[in-house]
């Protein structure tokens, strides 16, 4: 494995490694209420910190003392909740053991990351070149597509699904988060 590779491969770790600790922490403090929200709530709820991240991009005050840090790392958690939710069926109990939850996250992560080398493989590492705005914008242009496909009740002609578009949306918050430092 090439020494960038094996960098992103630990810095992606570390950043899920805080990922995970808020969403456990959470998940121990409010139980899975989460399933009780639709993927169209779910997306928009991504929607909602994608653009507060691009406001204070843009503005570069917070009135209410969150940071994007903190909004990359709800992006990261409602991405993984988002593709929990498209495997789980209305007949699933709403309230699950926290080992359950805590297994289905280390999957979604797995297959997210496993996802994100095989991109590298074929795009380099062109995203350590970006600005964090640009990773920002994706993950906006990711989300109209889903909720596009949401209108469209889950239809596609030539696109991949929602949850590979969940998935990049989870990699291209690990991406800003890895350039904002945070471990």
């Amino acid at each position: 494995m090439a020494l960038a590779q094996t960098n992103t491969s630990t810095e992606f770790d570390e950043v899920i490694a805080v990922c995970r600790s808020l969403f456990l922490k959470k998940t121990k403090d409010y139980g899975t209420a989460w399933r009780i929200l639709r993927p169209s709530s779910i997306t928009d709820q991504i929607f909602i910190k994608a653009q507060r991240i691009r406001t204070l991009e843009e503005k570069k005050v917070s009135k209410v003392g969150e940071n994007i840090t903190s909004e990359y790392i709800g992006i990261v958690n409602y991405c993984v909740i988002a593709m929990m939710q498209l495997e789980l069926s209305d007949s699933d109990t709403n309230e699950m053991p926290y080992e359950i939850v805590e297994n289905l996250f280390e999957e979604k992560v797995t297959e997210t990351k496993d996802l994100m080398f095989a991109k590298n493989h074929d795009y380099g590492e062109a995203w350590r070149d970006m600005r964090i705005s640009s990773l920002t914008d994706l993950i906006l242009m990711k989300i109209f597509r889903v909720k596009q496909i949401e209108d469209n009740e889950g239809q596609t002609l030539a696109s991949e699904g929602v949850k590979a578009n969940y998935q990049d949306m989870l990699n291209y918050s690990v991406f800003a988060l890895i350039k904002l430092g945070v471990k």
